[in-house]
């Protein structure tokens, strides 16, 4: 999930009981792999009443990470990787195409995810798209009033030492290329150059590379940072505890992704898969991701039922057309490799 508030692979929550445990996979439960925060009872009350018991949740903290383990061997049912990464797991043969016939609110999800490219390719369904958000830079509007809105301001040698940034190929290394001025889903040797010389100016600056989003909302909460980029629900979880922060609306456009279900190749267990997917395509879950974690729905029944006043103050369109139009959408990254070898050296000093 985007939530990210864990770093590293956590093994084995269970979910129906809450405890975190190290657990083998039963002949007879659904193993989810999915990101820290997505596994809370509240989001699969109907698929617990229907199959108590019945599901164990292994937890990433990262689409990187997740695709690795899989690919090395580990076998769960249902994983939760994020859009970008469709193609990776398509190519190396991870997962198999599910049946739309099967999934009861299909046809409730907004188009606009139904019809991203890969998502239904000949006729198979990939990926069930489940929820979005965006990246962008939660700031304290106390102690950096007249915060540029603008991406650079994470960049700002006024700043250096208070600022932090996500450690994922697909987030600083994006921004980078926007900086730039590359296309940062299309870089060649030549760009992918230039984008590390913007981060090697980054490097000076910030304070820490992580996917740790309960460290960087206490640094930002306590003062020790003034900027971080995050997800929606850091800056949602920070205004609950009266910290004065802003989501940052910056002038080259916030990030966009999406992120859903997979099945993985061979599963034995399709039913429970198809019944854990319906059961989150209910109105009720993804009202209450919106609510509590400040990210979208992919349900258009899930984003009726929030309150206007709570979309307007989570800043969240309830149709997600009307911010994809405004940002700038993360899809698939070509040579993320690449990219990734190099924004390893750059962290290391090279």
């Amino acid at each position: 999930m985007k939530w990210r508030n864990k770093v590293g692979l956590m093994a084995g929550t269970l979910v129906g009981s809450g405890l975190l445990a190290i657990a083998a996979m039963a002949e007879d439960q659904l193993n989810y792999f999915t990101w820290s925060g997505y596994e809370v009872p509240d989001l699969q009350k109907s698929f617990e009443a229907q199959h108590p018991g019945a599901l164990a949740a292994t937890l990433f903290g990262d689409d990187d990470e997740a695709f690795t383990k899989v690919k090395a061997g580990f076998n769960p049912d249902l994983a939760h990787p994020c859009y970008d990464k469709l193609e990776h797991w398509k190519e190396a043969g991870l997962i198999e195409p599910m049946e739309i016939s099967k999934i009861k609110n299909w046809d409730k999800i907004f188009p606009v995810f139904r019809d991203l490219p890969g998502m239904v390719d000949g006729g198979k369904t990939w990926m069930v798209p489940w929820d979005w958000g965006n990246v962008s830079i939660t700031y304290r509007t106390d102690l950096i009033p007249d915060a540029e809105q603008s991406w650079k301001l994470l960049w700002d040698p006024k700043y250096k030492g208070k600022v932090a940034t996500i450690d994922s190929v697909h987030d600083t290394p994006l921004v980078a290329g926007i900086l730039a001025g590359v296309d940062p889903f299309n870089m060649d040797d030549a760009a992918i150059a230039k984008v590390k010389d913007v981060l090697v100016k980054q490097r000076d600056v910030v304070k820490m590379y992580t996917n740790d989003m309960t460290s960087v909302e206490q640094a930002l909460a306590s003062g020790e940072l003034v900027a971080a980029m995050t997800w929606n629900a850091s800056a949602v979880a920070l205004k609950k505890q009266g910290v004065p922060v802003e989501y940052m609306d910056p002038k080259e456009g916030k990030m966009t992704w999406v992120c859903g279900y997979v099945m993985i190749k061979g599963t034995p267990h399709q039913d429970l898969a198809y019944d854990f997917i319906n059961a989150r395509l209910d109105k009720e879950p993804g009202q209450w991701l919106v609510e509590n974690y400040g990210y979208g729905a992919s349900s258009s029944e899930s984003m009726k039922a929030v309150a206007p006043a709570t979309l307007e103050e989570l800043r969240l369109p309830g149709d997600p057309d009307t911010m994809l139009r405004k940002t700038i959408f993360i899809k698939t990254i070509h040579n993320s490799d690449k990219i990734s070898k190099m924004f390893e050296e750059v962290k290391a000093g090279g």
